[in-house]
């Protein structure tokens, strides 16, 4: 019997992923733990190793999204003669989440047992069959085009398209809310509908925190390393979280979880969406250590390198808009976080002295927060205390 290649499940929130690359070309060999699919979720890209040996036979296309559990191939023995029609895949409810600290590498078909629901008649992804419940189409009167005529996300929206009736401007694109995106939209929206969450904003003199990023650009350019003044801030966060720990808790499922050490996550801005790492035990680390680590984060980031750990686990962000010349705006809870601070641009401004005008550069901050676990004089002393930070920043390198 063939062994199946399931779409594993990464923590216990994943809800879908998709088979971003088959390393393993349809029809060729693989060995026991050689990669045989990079699967994309909503926090990481990781590889997914074979469980046995053999030839491995796809069934979901690149780019299909998928649930935890479902059959994406099938792995046969070398021995074993492989049918021109592929078995129907049956999709296994009782996959294993993978503990969201692990690493790349895991296996393609760990399952806590062999149960599997009842097959149907008609043969569809199941991506395909939740297409077709959201456009109400018919999946019988469709001719699959996949293996053994198996039905796919492209003849579910081939099926489901109206002739033009020029209702649409000329030259529109529709373009699909999948993979990060989707996630992105449906995490912001039951962020939205399910914290009470409130925007303060408060204006910093930057004045003595450019000095000292000047001064330190210079002293650490041996070291490779390049302070900005989002590393400022999130340090001046790190210190401030440390006396008021509510700001560093999590409430979840009614209990609030008040976090020992300061894991804060850091918004990386990328072409498909949003990603926050966390840097762990911030409050342990120097600045330039923070600086360092961040750096190395966001790259990783960008590359798409991340491992699980390292987007686990936060229990504060800090979110910067201002390399955009935003002033300021209002970030959304990334929950089951209490608070979330944003960042704009550093701008010219006025401080009156003895009726005289003196030209200071400002940043503006804006603390969004659960109302549920915290109230809003709490929340302004937090604030007040970044801004105390920032506006004397030789405290920022003091261990």
């Amino acid at each position: 019997m063939p062994t199946e290649i399931y779409l594993v499940k990464v923590g216990m929130t994943m809800t879908e992923g998709i088979v971003d690359e088959w390393y393993i070309a349809d029809g060729d060999p693989v060995e026991q733990g050689q990669p045989v699919y990079r699967l994309e979720t909503e926090k990481v890209n990781l590889d997914v190793e074979a469980d046995v040996s053999g030839i491995v036979k796809h069934i979901a296309q690149v780019g299909e999204t998928l649930a935890p559990g479902d059959v994406v191939g099938w792995i046969y023995a070398a021995d074993e003669t492989i049918p021109d029609e592929l078995p129907t895949p049956k999709a296994n409810p009782n996959i294993v989440a993978l503990d969201e600290s692990a690493e790349s590498g895991v296996t393609a078909t760990k399952v806590v047992s062999e149960e599997k629901p009842s097959t149907t008649r008609v043969k569809a992804s199941p991506a395909a069959r939740r297409l077709a419940e959201e456009l109400n189409v018919d999946l019988s009167q469709i001719e699959g085009t996949g293996p053994g005529g198996r039905i796919t996300k492209d003849d579910v929206t081939n099926a489901a398209e109206a002739p033009s009736g020029g209702g649409a401007s000329e030259g529109s694109v529709d373009i699909s809310l999948k993979g990060m995106r989707k996630v992105i939209a449906d995490r912001m929206y039951e962020s939205l509908q399910t914290t009470a969450q409130l925007t303060i904003e408060m204006e910093v003199r930057m004045d003595d925190a450019i000095k000292l990023r000047t001064a330190l650009l210079d002293e650490w350019e041996s070291s490779g390393i390049r302070v900005t003044y989002t590393d400022l801030v999130v340090s001046a966060c790190v210190k401030a979280l440390q006396g008021h720990p509510m700001m560093n808790s999590t409430l979840v499922d009614g209990v609030i979880h008040s976090n020992p050490s300061v894991h804060m996550g850091i918004a990386v801005a990328l072409d498909e969406g949003l990603i926050v790492p966390v840097l762990h035990d911030a409050d342990a680390k120097s600045l330039k250590e923070c600086a360092a680590e961040a750096a190395t984060l966001a790259e990783r980031a960008r590359t798409g390198k991340l491992m699980l750990d390292e987007v686990s686990g936060g229990t504060f962000t800090v979110t910067s808009l201002g390399m955009y010349g935003v002033d300021t705006f209002t970030p959304i809870l990334n929950s089951p976080q209490t608070g979330i601070l944003g960042v704009g641009r550093i701008y010219d401004g006025v401080r009156w002295v003895d009726d005289h005008a003196t030209r200071t550069q400002n940043l503006r901050l804006s603390l969004t927060w659960d109302h549920r676990v915290i109230d809003g004089a709490p929340a302004a002393e937090f604030l007040r205390d970044v801004k105390d930070q920032l506006e004397s920043p030789y405290r920022l390198i003091l261990q």
